[in-house]
């Protein structure tokens, strides 16, 4: 039985394929037609998850039925907004279209049954059903999502019974992206910039920060003085490209913090402490209501889904200031995680089959022969050497150890916003300097933004102050002050790193490279940053070797061919970046 499930026509657009209850593909509409966070219906990975074998069920992350009397009420109460409103209803026409659109491209047939999943029961589904537990709370918090913010309740075996959750306009993801969106960072999925900008700074304006969100049980409400969206409504684009979000907060912002940041603007020690304030009180929200929820189910497992669960400071402060002990982060707990979250749904909750996956990993996207990569070398013009493996391994963290940046280009592709060893570029932890050479030569960002350590899983207690696995970085430990001068490059300002635990079982190439990089510096740590260049990350072999060439990339392991940059000058500069920092 193969169940394809989507998000469609919202950001982060996506598609899963299950077949027997496995998750057997699932990637990003924006890893082929190279638009971050592209909203749309995602066709081309459609086809990639189908291989043209038309699917039993399709099952879609949105359900325009949902809250139907709330949202007609709302249309109502806001005729000065109704254009917005407009706008919203025919982007969700556009969902319930998707079951013609799909037998109109020929993907789907007559006997394909369509099943529209309410957006936050697919990121519940994406958590529990994806998670090794077989009793545990589950909770989704985001922005919006089918006029709700939060959604909780328990998982149990096959099925999740929500038990409650929190509706239109009061929402903690919309808090953070507020003040994102203050602090000068207005693009679509910018959240994680204040998080990182927070680090730098003293939360001196948390007393105010308070007045703007309190959370009371499992209800969260927004000081709605704040904000515009309830009553102006906002300008949203989910229509095929990149996503796109008005401005959401008020004239009274600016009363209370002073002027807003403009984007690319020089960031103020202000600004890093209303960053440091805000992610202080999203902790204390967010905190409390998994506190209130443990209360509430007596679990001392929880499973996490939402974009609010990709903040991984907060998330690594559960185990100490929840009652929690097990937890289980979706790794694509975005909206990109809900095309696996609405397939896992109707596989257990409507058709009631049992489980029989536990989500380990990431590699769910393409794979490339060496066939296939050699072909886009020779049609590069590319100066390459091949190795077996061990011999590349080594020959990779020769160079890695003597300060060389690496681009490694290996199996199958991560889906979810993380690169995770697959798709990655690699450097140095033990260098100083390393953080600013990465940002110079091959990001272009703003020099705030962290790095991430990957270490072996069974070394994680000998540098960080929790062992505790974390594979999928969605967790951010506190690294033990003796081991923080031997991995600075990975070390943020506030003394965490968000960390990617490899094991040997579940990345055997990646491991066996961190192992040997252990065996030649002592440190099996790798500082680890997504295969990229203000762009969606790389997914085929020519991607690859493009950006490897216009970056001052030094080295590219891509499947058994090794590339020097110092022998493939000429097509180098031919093909210089004009990247803008900071984008």
């Amino acid at each position: 039985m193969n169940i394809l499930g989507l998000n469609a026509f919202h950001g982060d657009s996506s598609a899963a394929l299950l077949v027997n209850g496995k998750l057997l593909a699932a990637v990003e509409e924006e890893r082929f037609n190279r638009i971050k966070h592209w909203a749309g219906l995602p066709l081309l990975a459609i086809e990639h998850c189908l291989r043209r074998e038309a699917p039993n069920h399709v099952a879609i992350s949105r359900d325009p039925r949902a809250h139907i009397v709330n949202k007609l009420l709302r249309l109502a109460m806001q005729p000065q907004s109704w254009h917005r409103i407009a706008s919203r209803a025919g982007n969700r026409a556009r969902v319930t279209r998707v079951a013609d659109e799909l037998k109109t491209a020929g993907l789907t047939n007559s006997q394909t049954q369509f099943h529209f999943v309410e957006h936050h029961r697919a990121h519940l589904a994406s958590a529990f059903f994806c998670s090794p537990f077989e009793e545990a709370a589950v909770i989704s918090v985001d922005g919006f999502g089918d006029f709700s913010s939060v959604m909780w309740g328990v998982g149990k075996g096959n099925k999740i019974e929500v038990r409650g959750s929190v509706r239109y306009p009061h929402s903690l993801g919309l808090f953070y992206t507020a003040f994102t969106q203050f602090l000068g960072f207005p693009k679509y999925g910018d959240e994680y910039k204040m998080m990182g900008l927070s680090a730098y700074g003293e939360p001196r304006f948390v007393e105010q920060v308070r007045d703007v969100v309190r959370t009371k049980g499992d209800q969260v409400r927004l000081n709605l003085d704040y904000f515009t969206h309830h009553t102006e409504g906002v300008d949203m684009n989910w229509e095929g490209g990149e996503p796109t979000l008005g401005a959401v907060y008020s004239a009274r912002m600016d009363d209370v913090f002073g002027e807003p940041r403009a984007a690319r603007g020089e960031i103020e020690q202000r600004h890093m402490d209303l960053a440091a304030s805000v992610q202080a009180v999203l902790e204390e929200n967010y905190l409390g209501l998994l506190n209130h929820i443990q209360r509430q189910t007596g679990q001392k497992t929880v499973c996490l889904a939402g974009g609010v669960a990709l903040n991984c400071v907060a998330n690594g402060m559960i185990s100490t200031r929840t009652n929690f002990r097990d937890v289980y982060i979706q790794p694509a707990a975005h909206d990109a995680g809900t095309a696996i979250g609405a397939a896992l749904y109707v596989q257990h909750q409507i058709l009631g089959q049992p489980r029989s996956f536990v989500m380990r990993h990431v590699y769910y996207g393409r794979e490339y022969t060496d066939s296939e990569v050699l072909k886009s070398l020779k049609d590069a013009g590319a100066c390459w050497n091949k190795y077996q493996e061990d011999e590349l391994v080594n020959r990779t963290v020769d160079q890695i150890a003597d300060g060389a940046i690496v681009g490694w280009f290996q199996g199958r592709m991560e889906f979810g916003p993380r690169a995770l060893g697959n798709r990655s570029i690699l450097a140095d932890p033990r260098r100083h300097d390393m953080k600013d050479i990465l940002n110079n030569r091959i990001k272009y960002r703003e020099t705030f933004r962290p790095f991430c350590p990957s270490i072996l899983a069974e070394s994680v207690g000998e540098y960080f102050e929790s062992d505790s696995p974390s594979p999928f970085m969605v967790m951010a430990y506190k690294i033990k002050p003796e081991q923080r001068d031997r991995i600075p490059a990975v070390t943020h300002g506030d003394g965490t790193g968000r960390l990617q635990t490899v094991e040997k079982d579940v990345n055997p190439l990646y491991w066996k490279l961190i192992r040997r990089f252990g065996d030649v510096t002592g440190v099996p740590v790798l500082l680890n940053t997504s295969f990229n260049e203000n762009e969606p990350i790389v997914n085929t072999p020519t991607q690859a070797i493009d950006c490897f060439l216009r970056t001052r990339m030094d080295v590219l392991a891509i499947g058994s061919y090794f590339l020097l940059k110092s022998e493939n000058l000429r097509l180098s500069e031919n093909r210089a970046a004009f990247a803008t920092a900071g984008s």
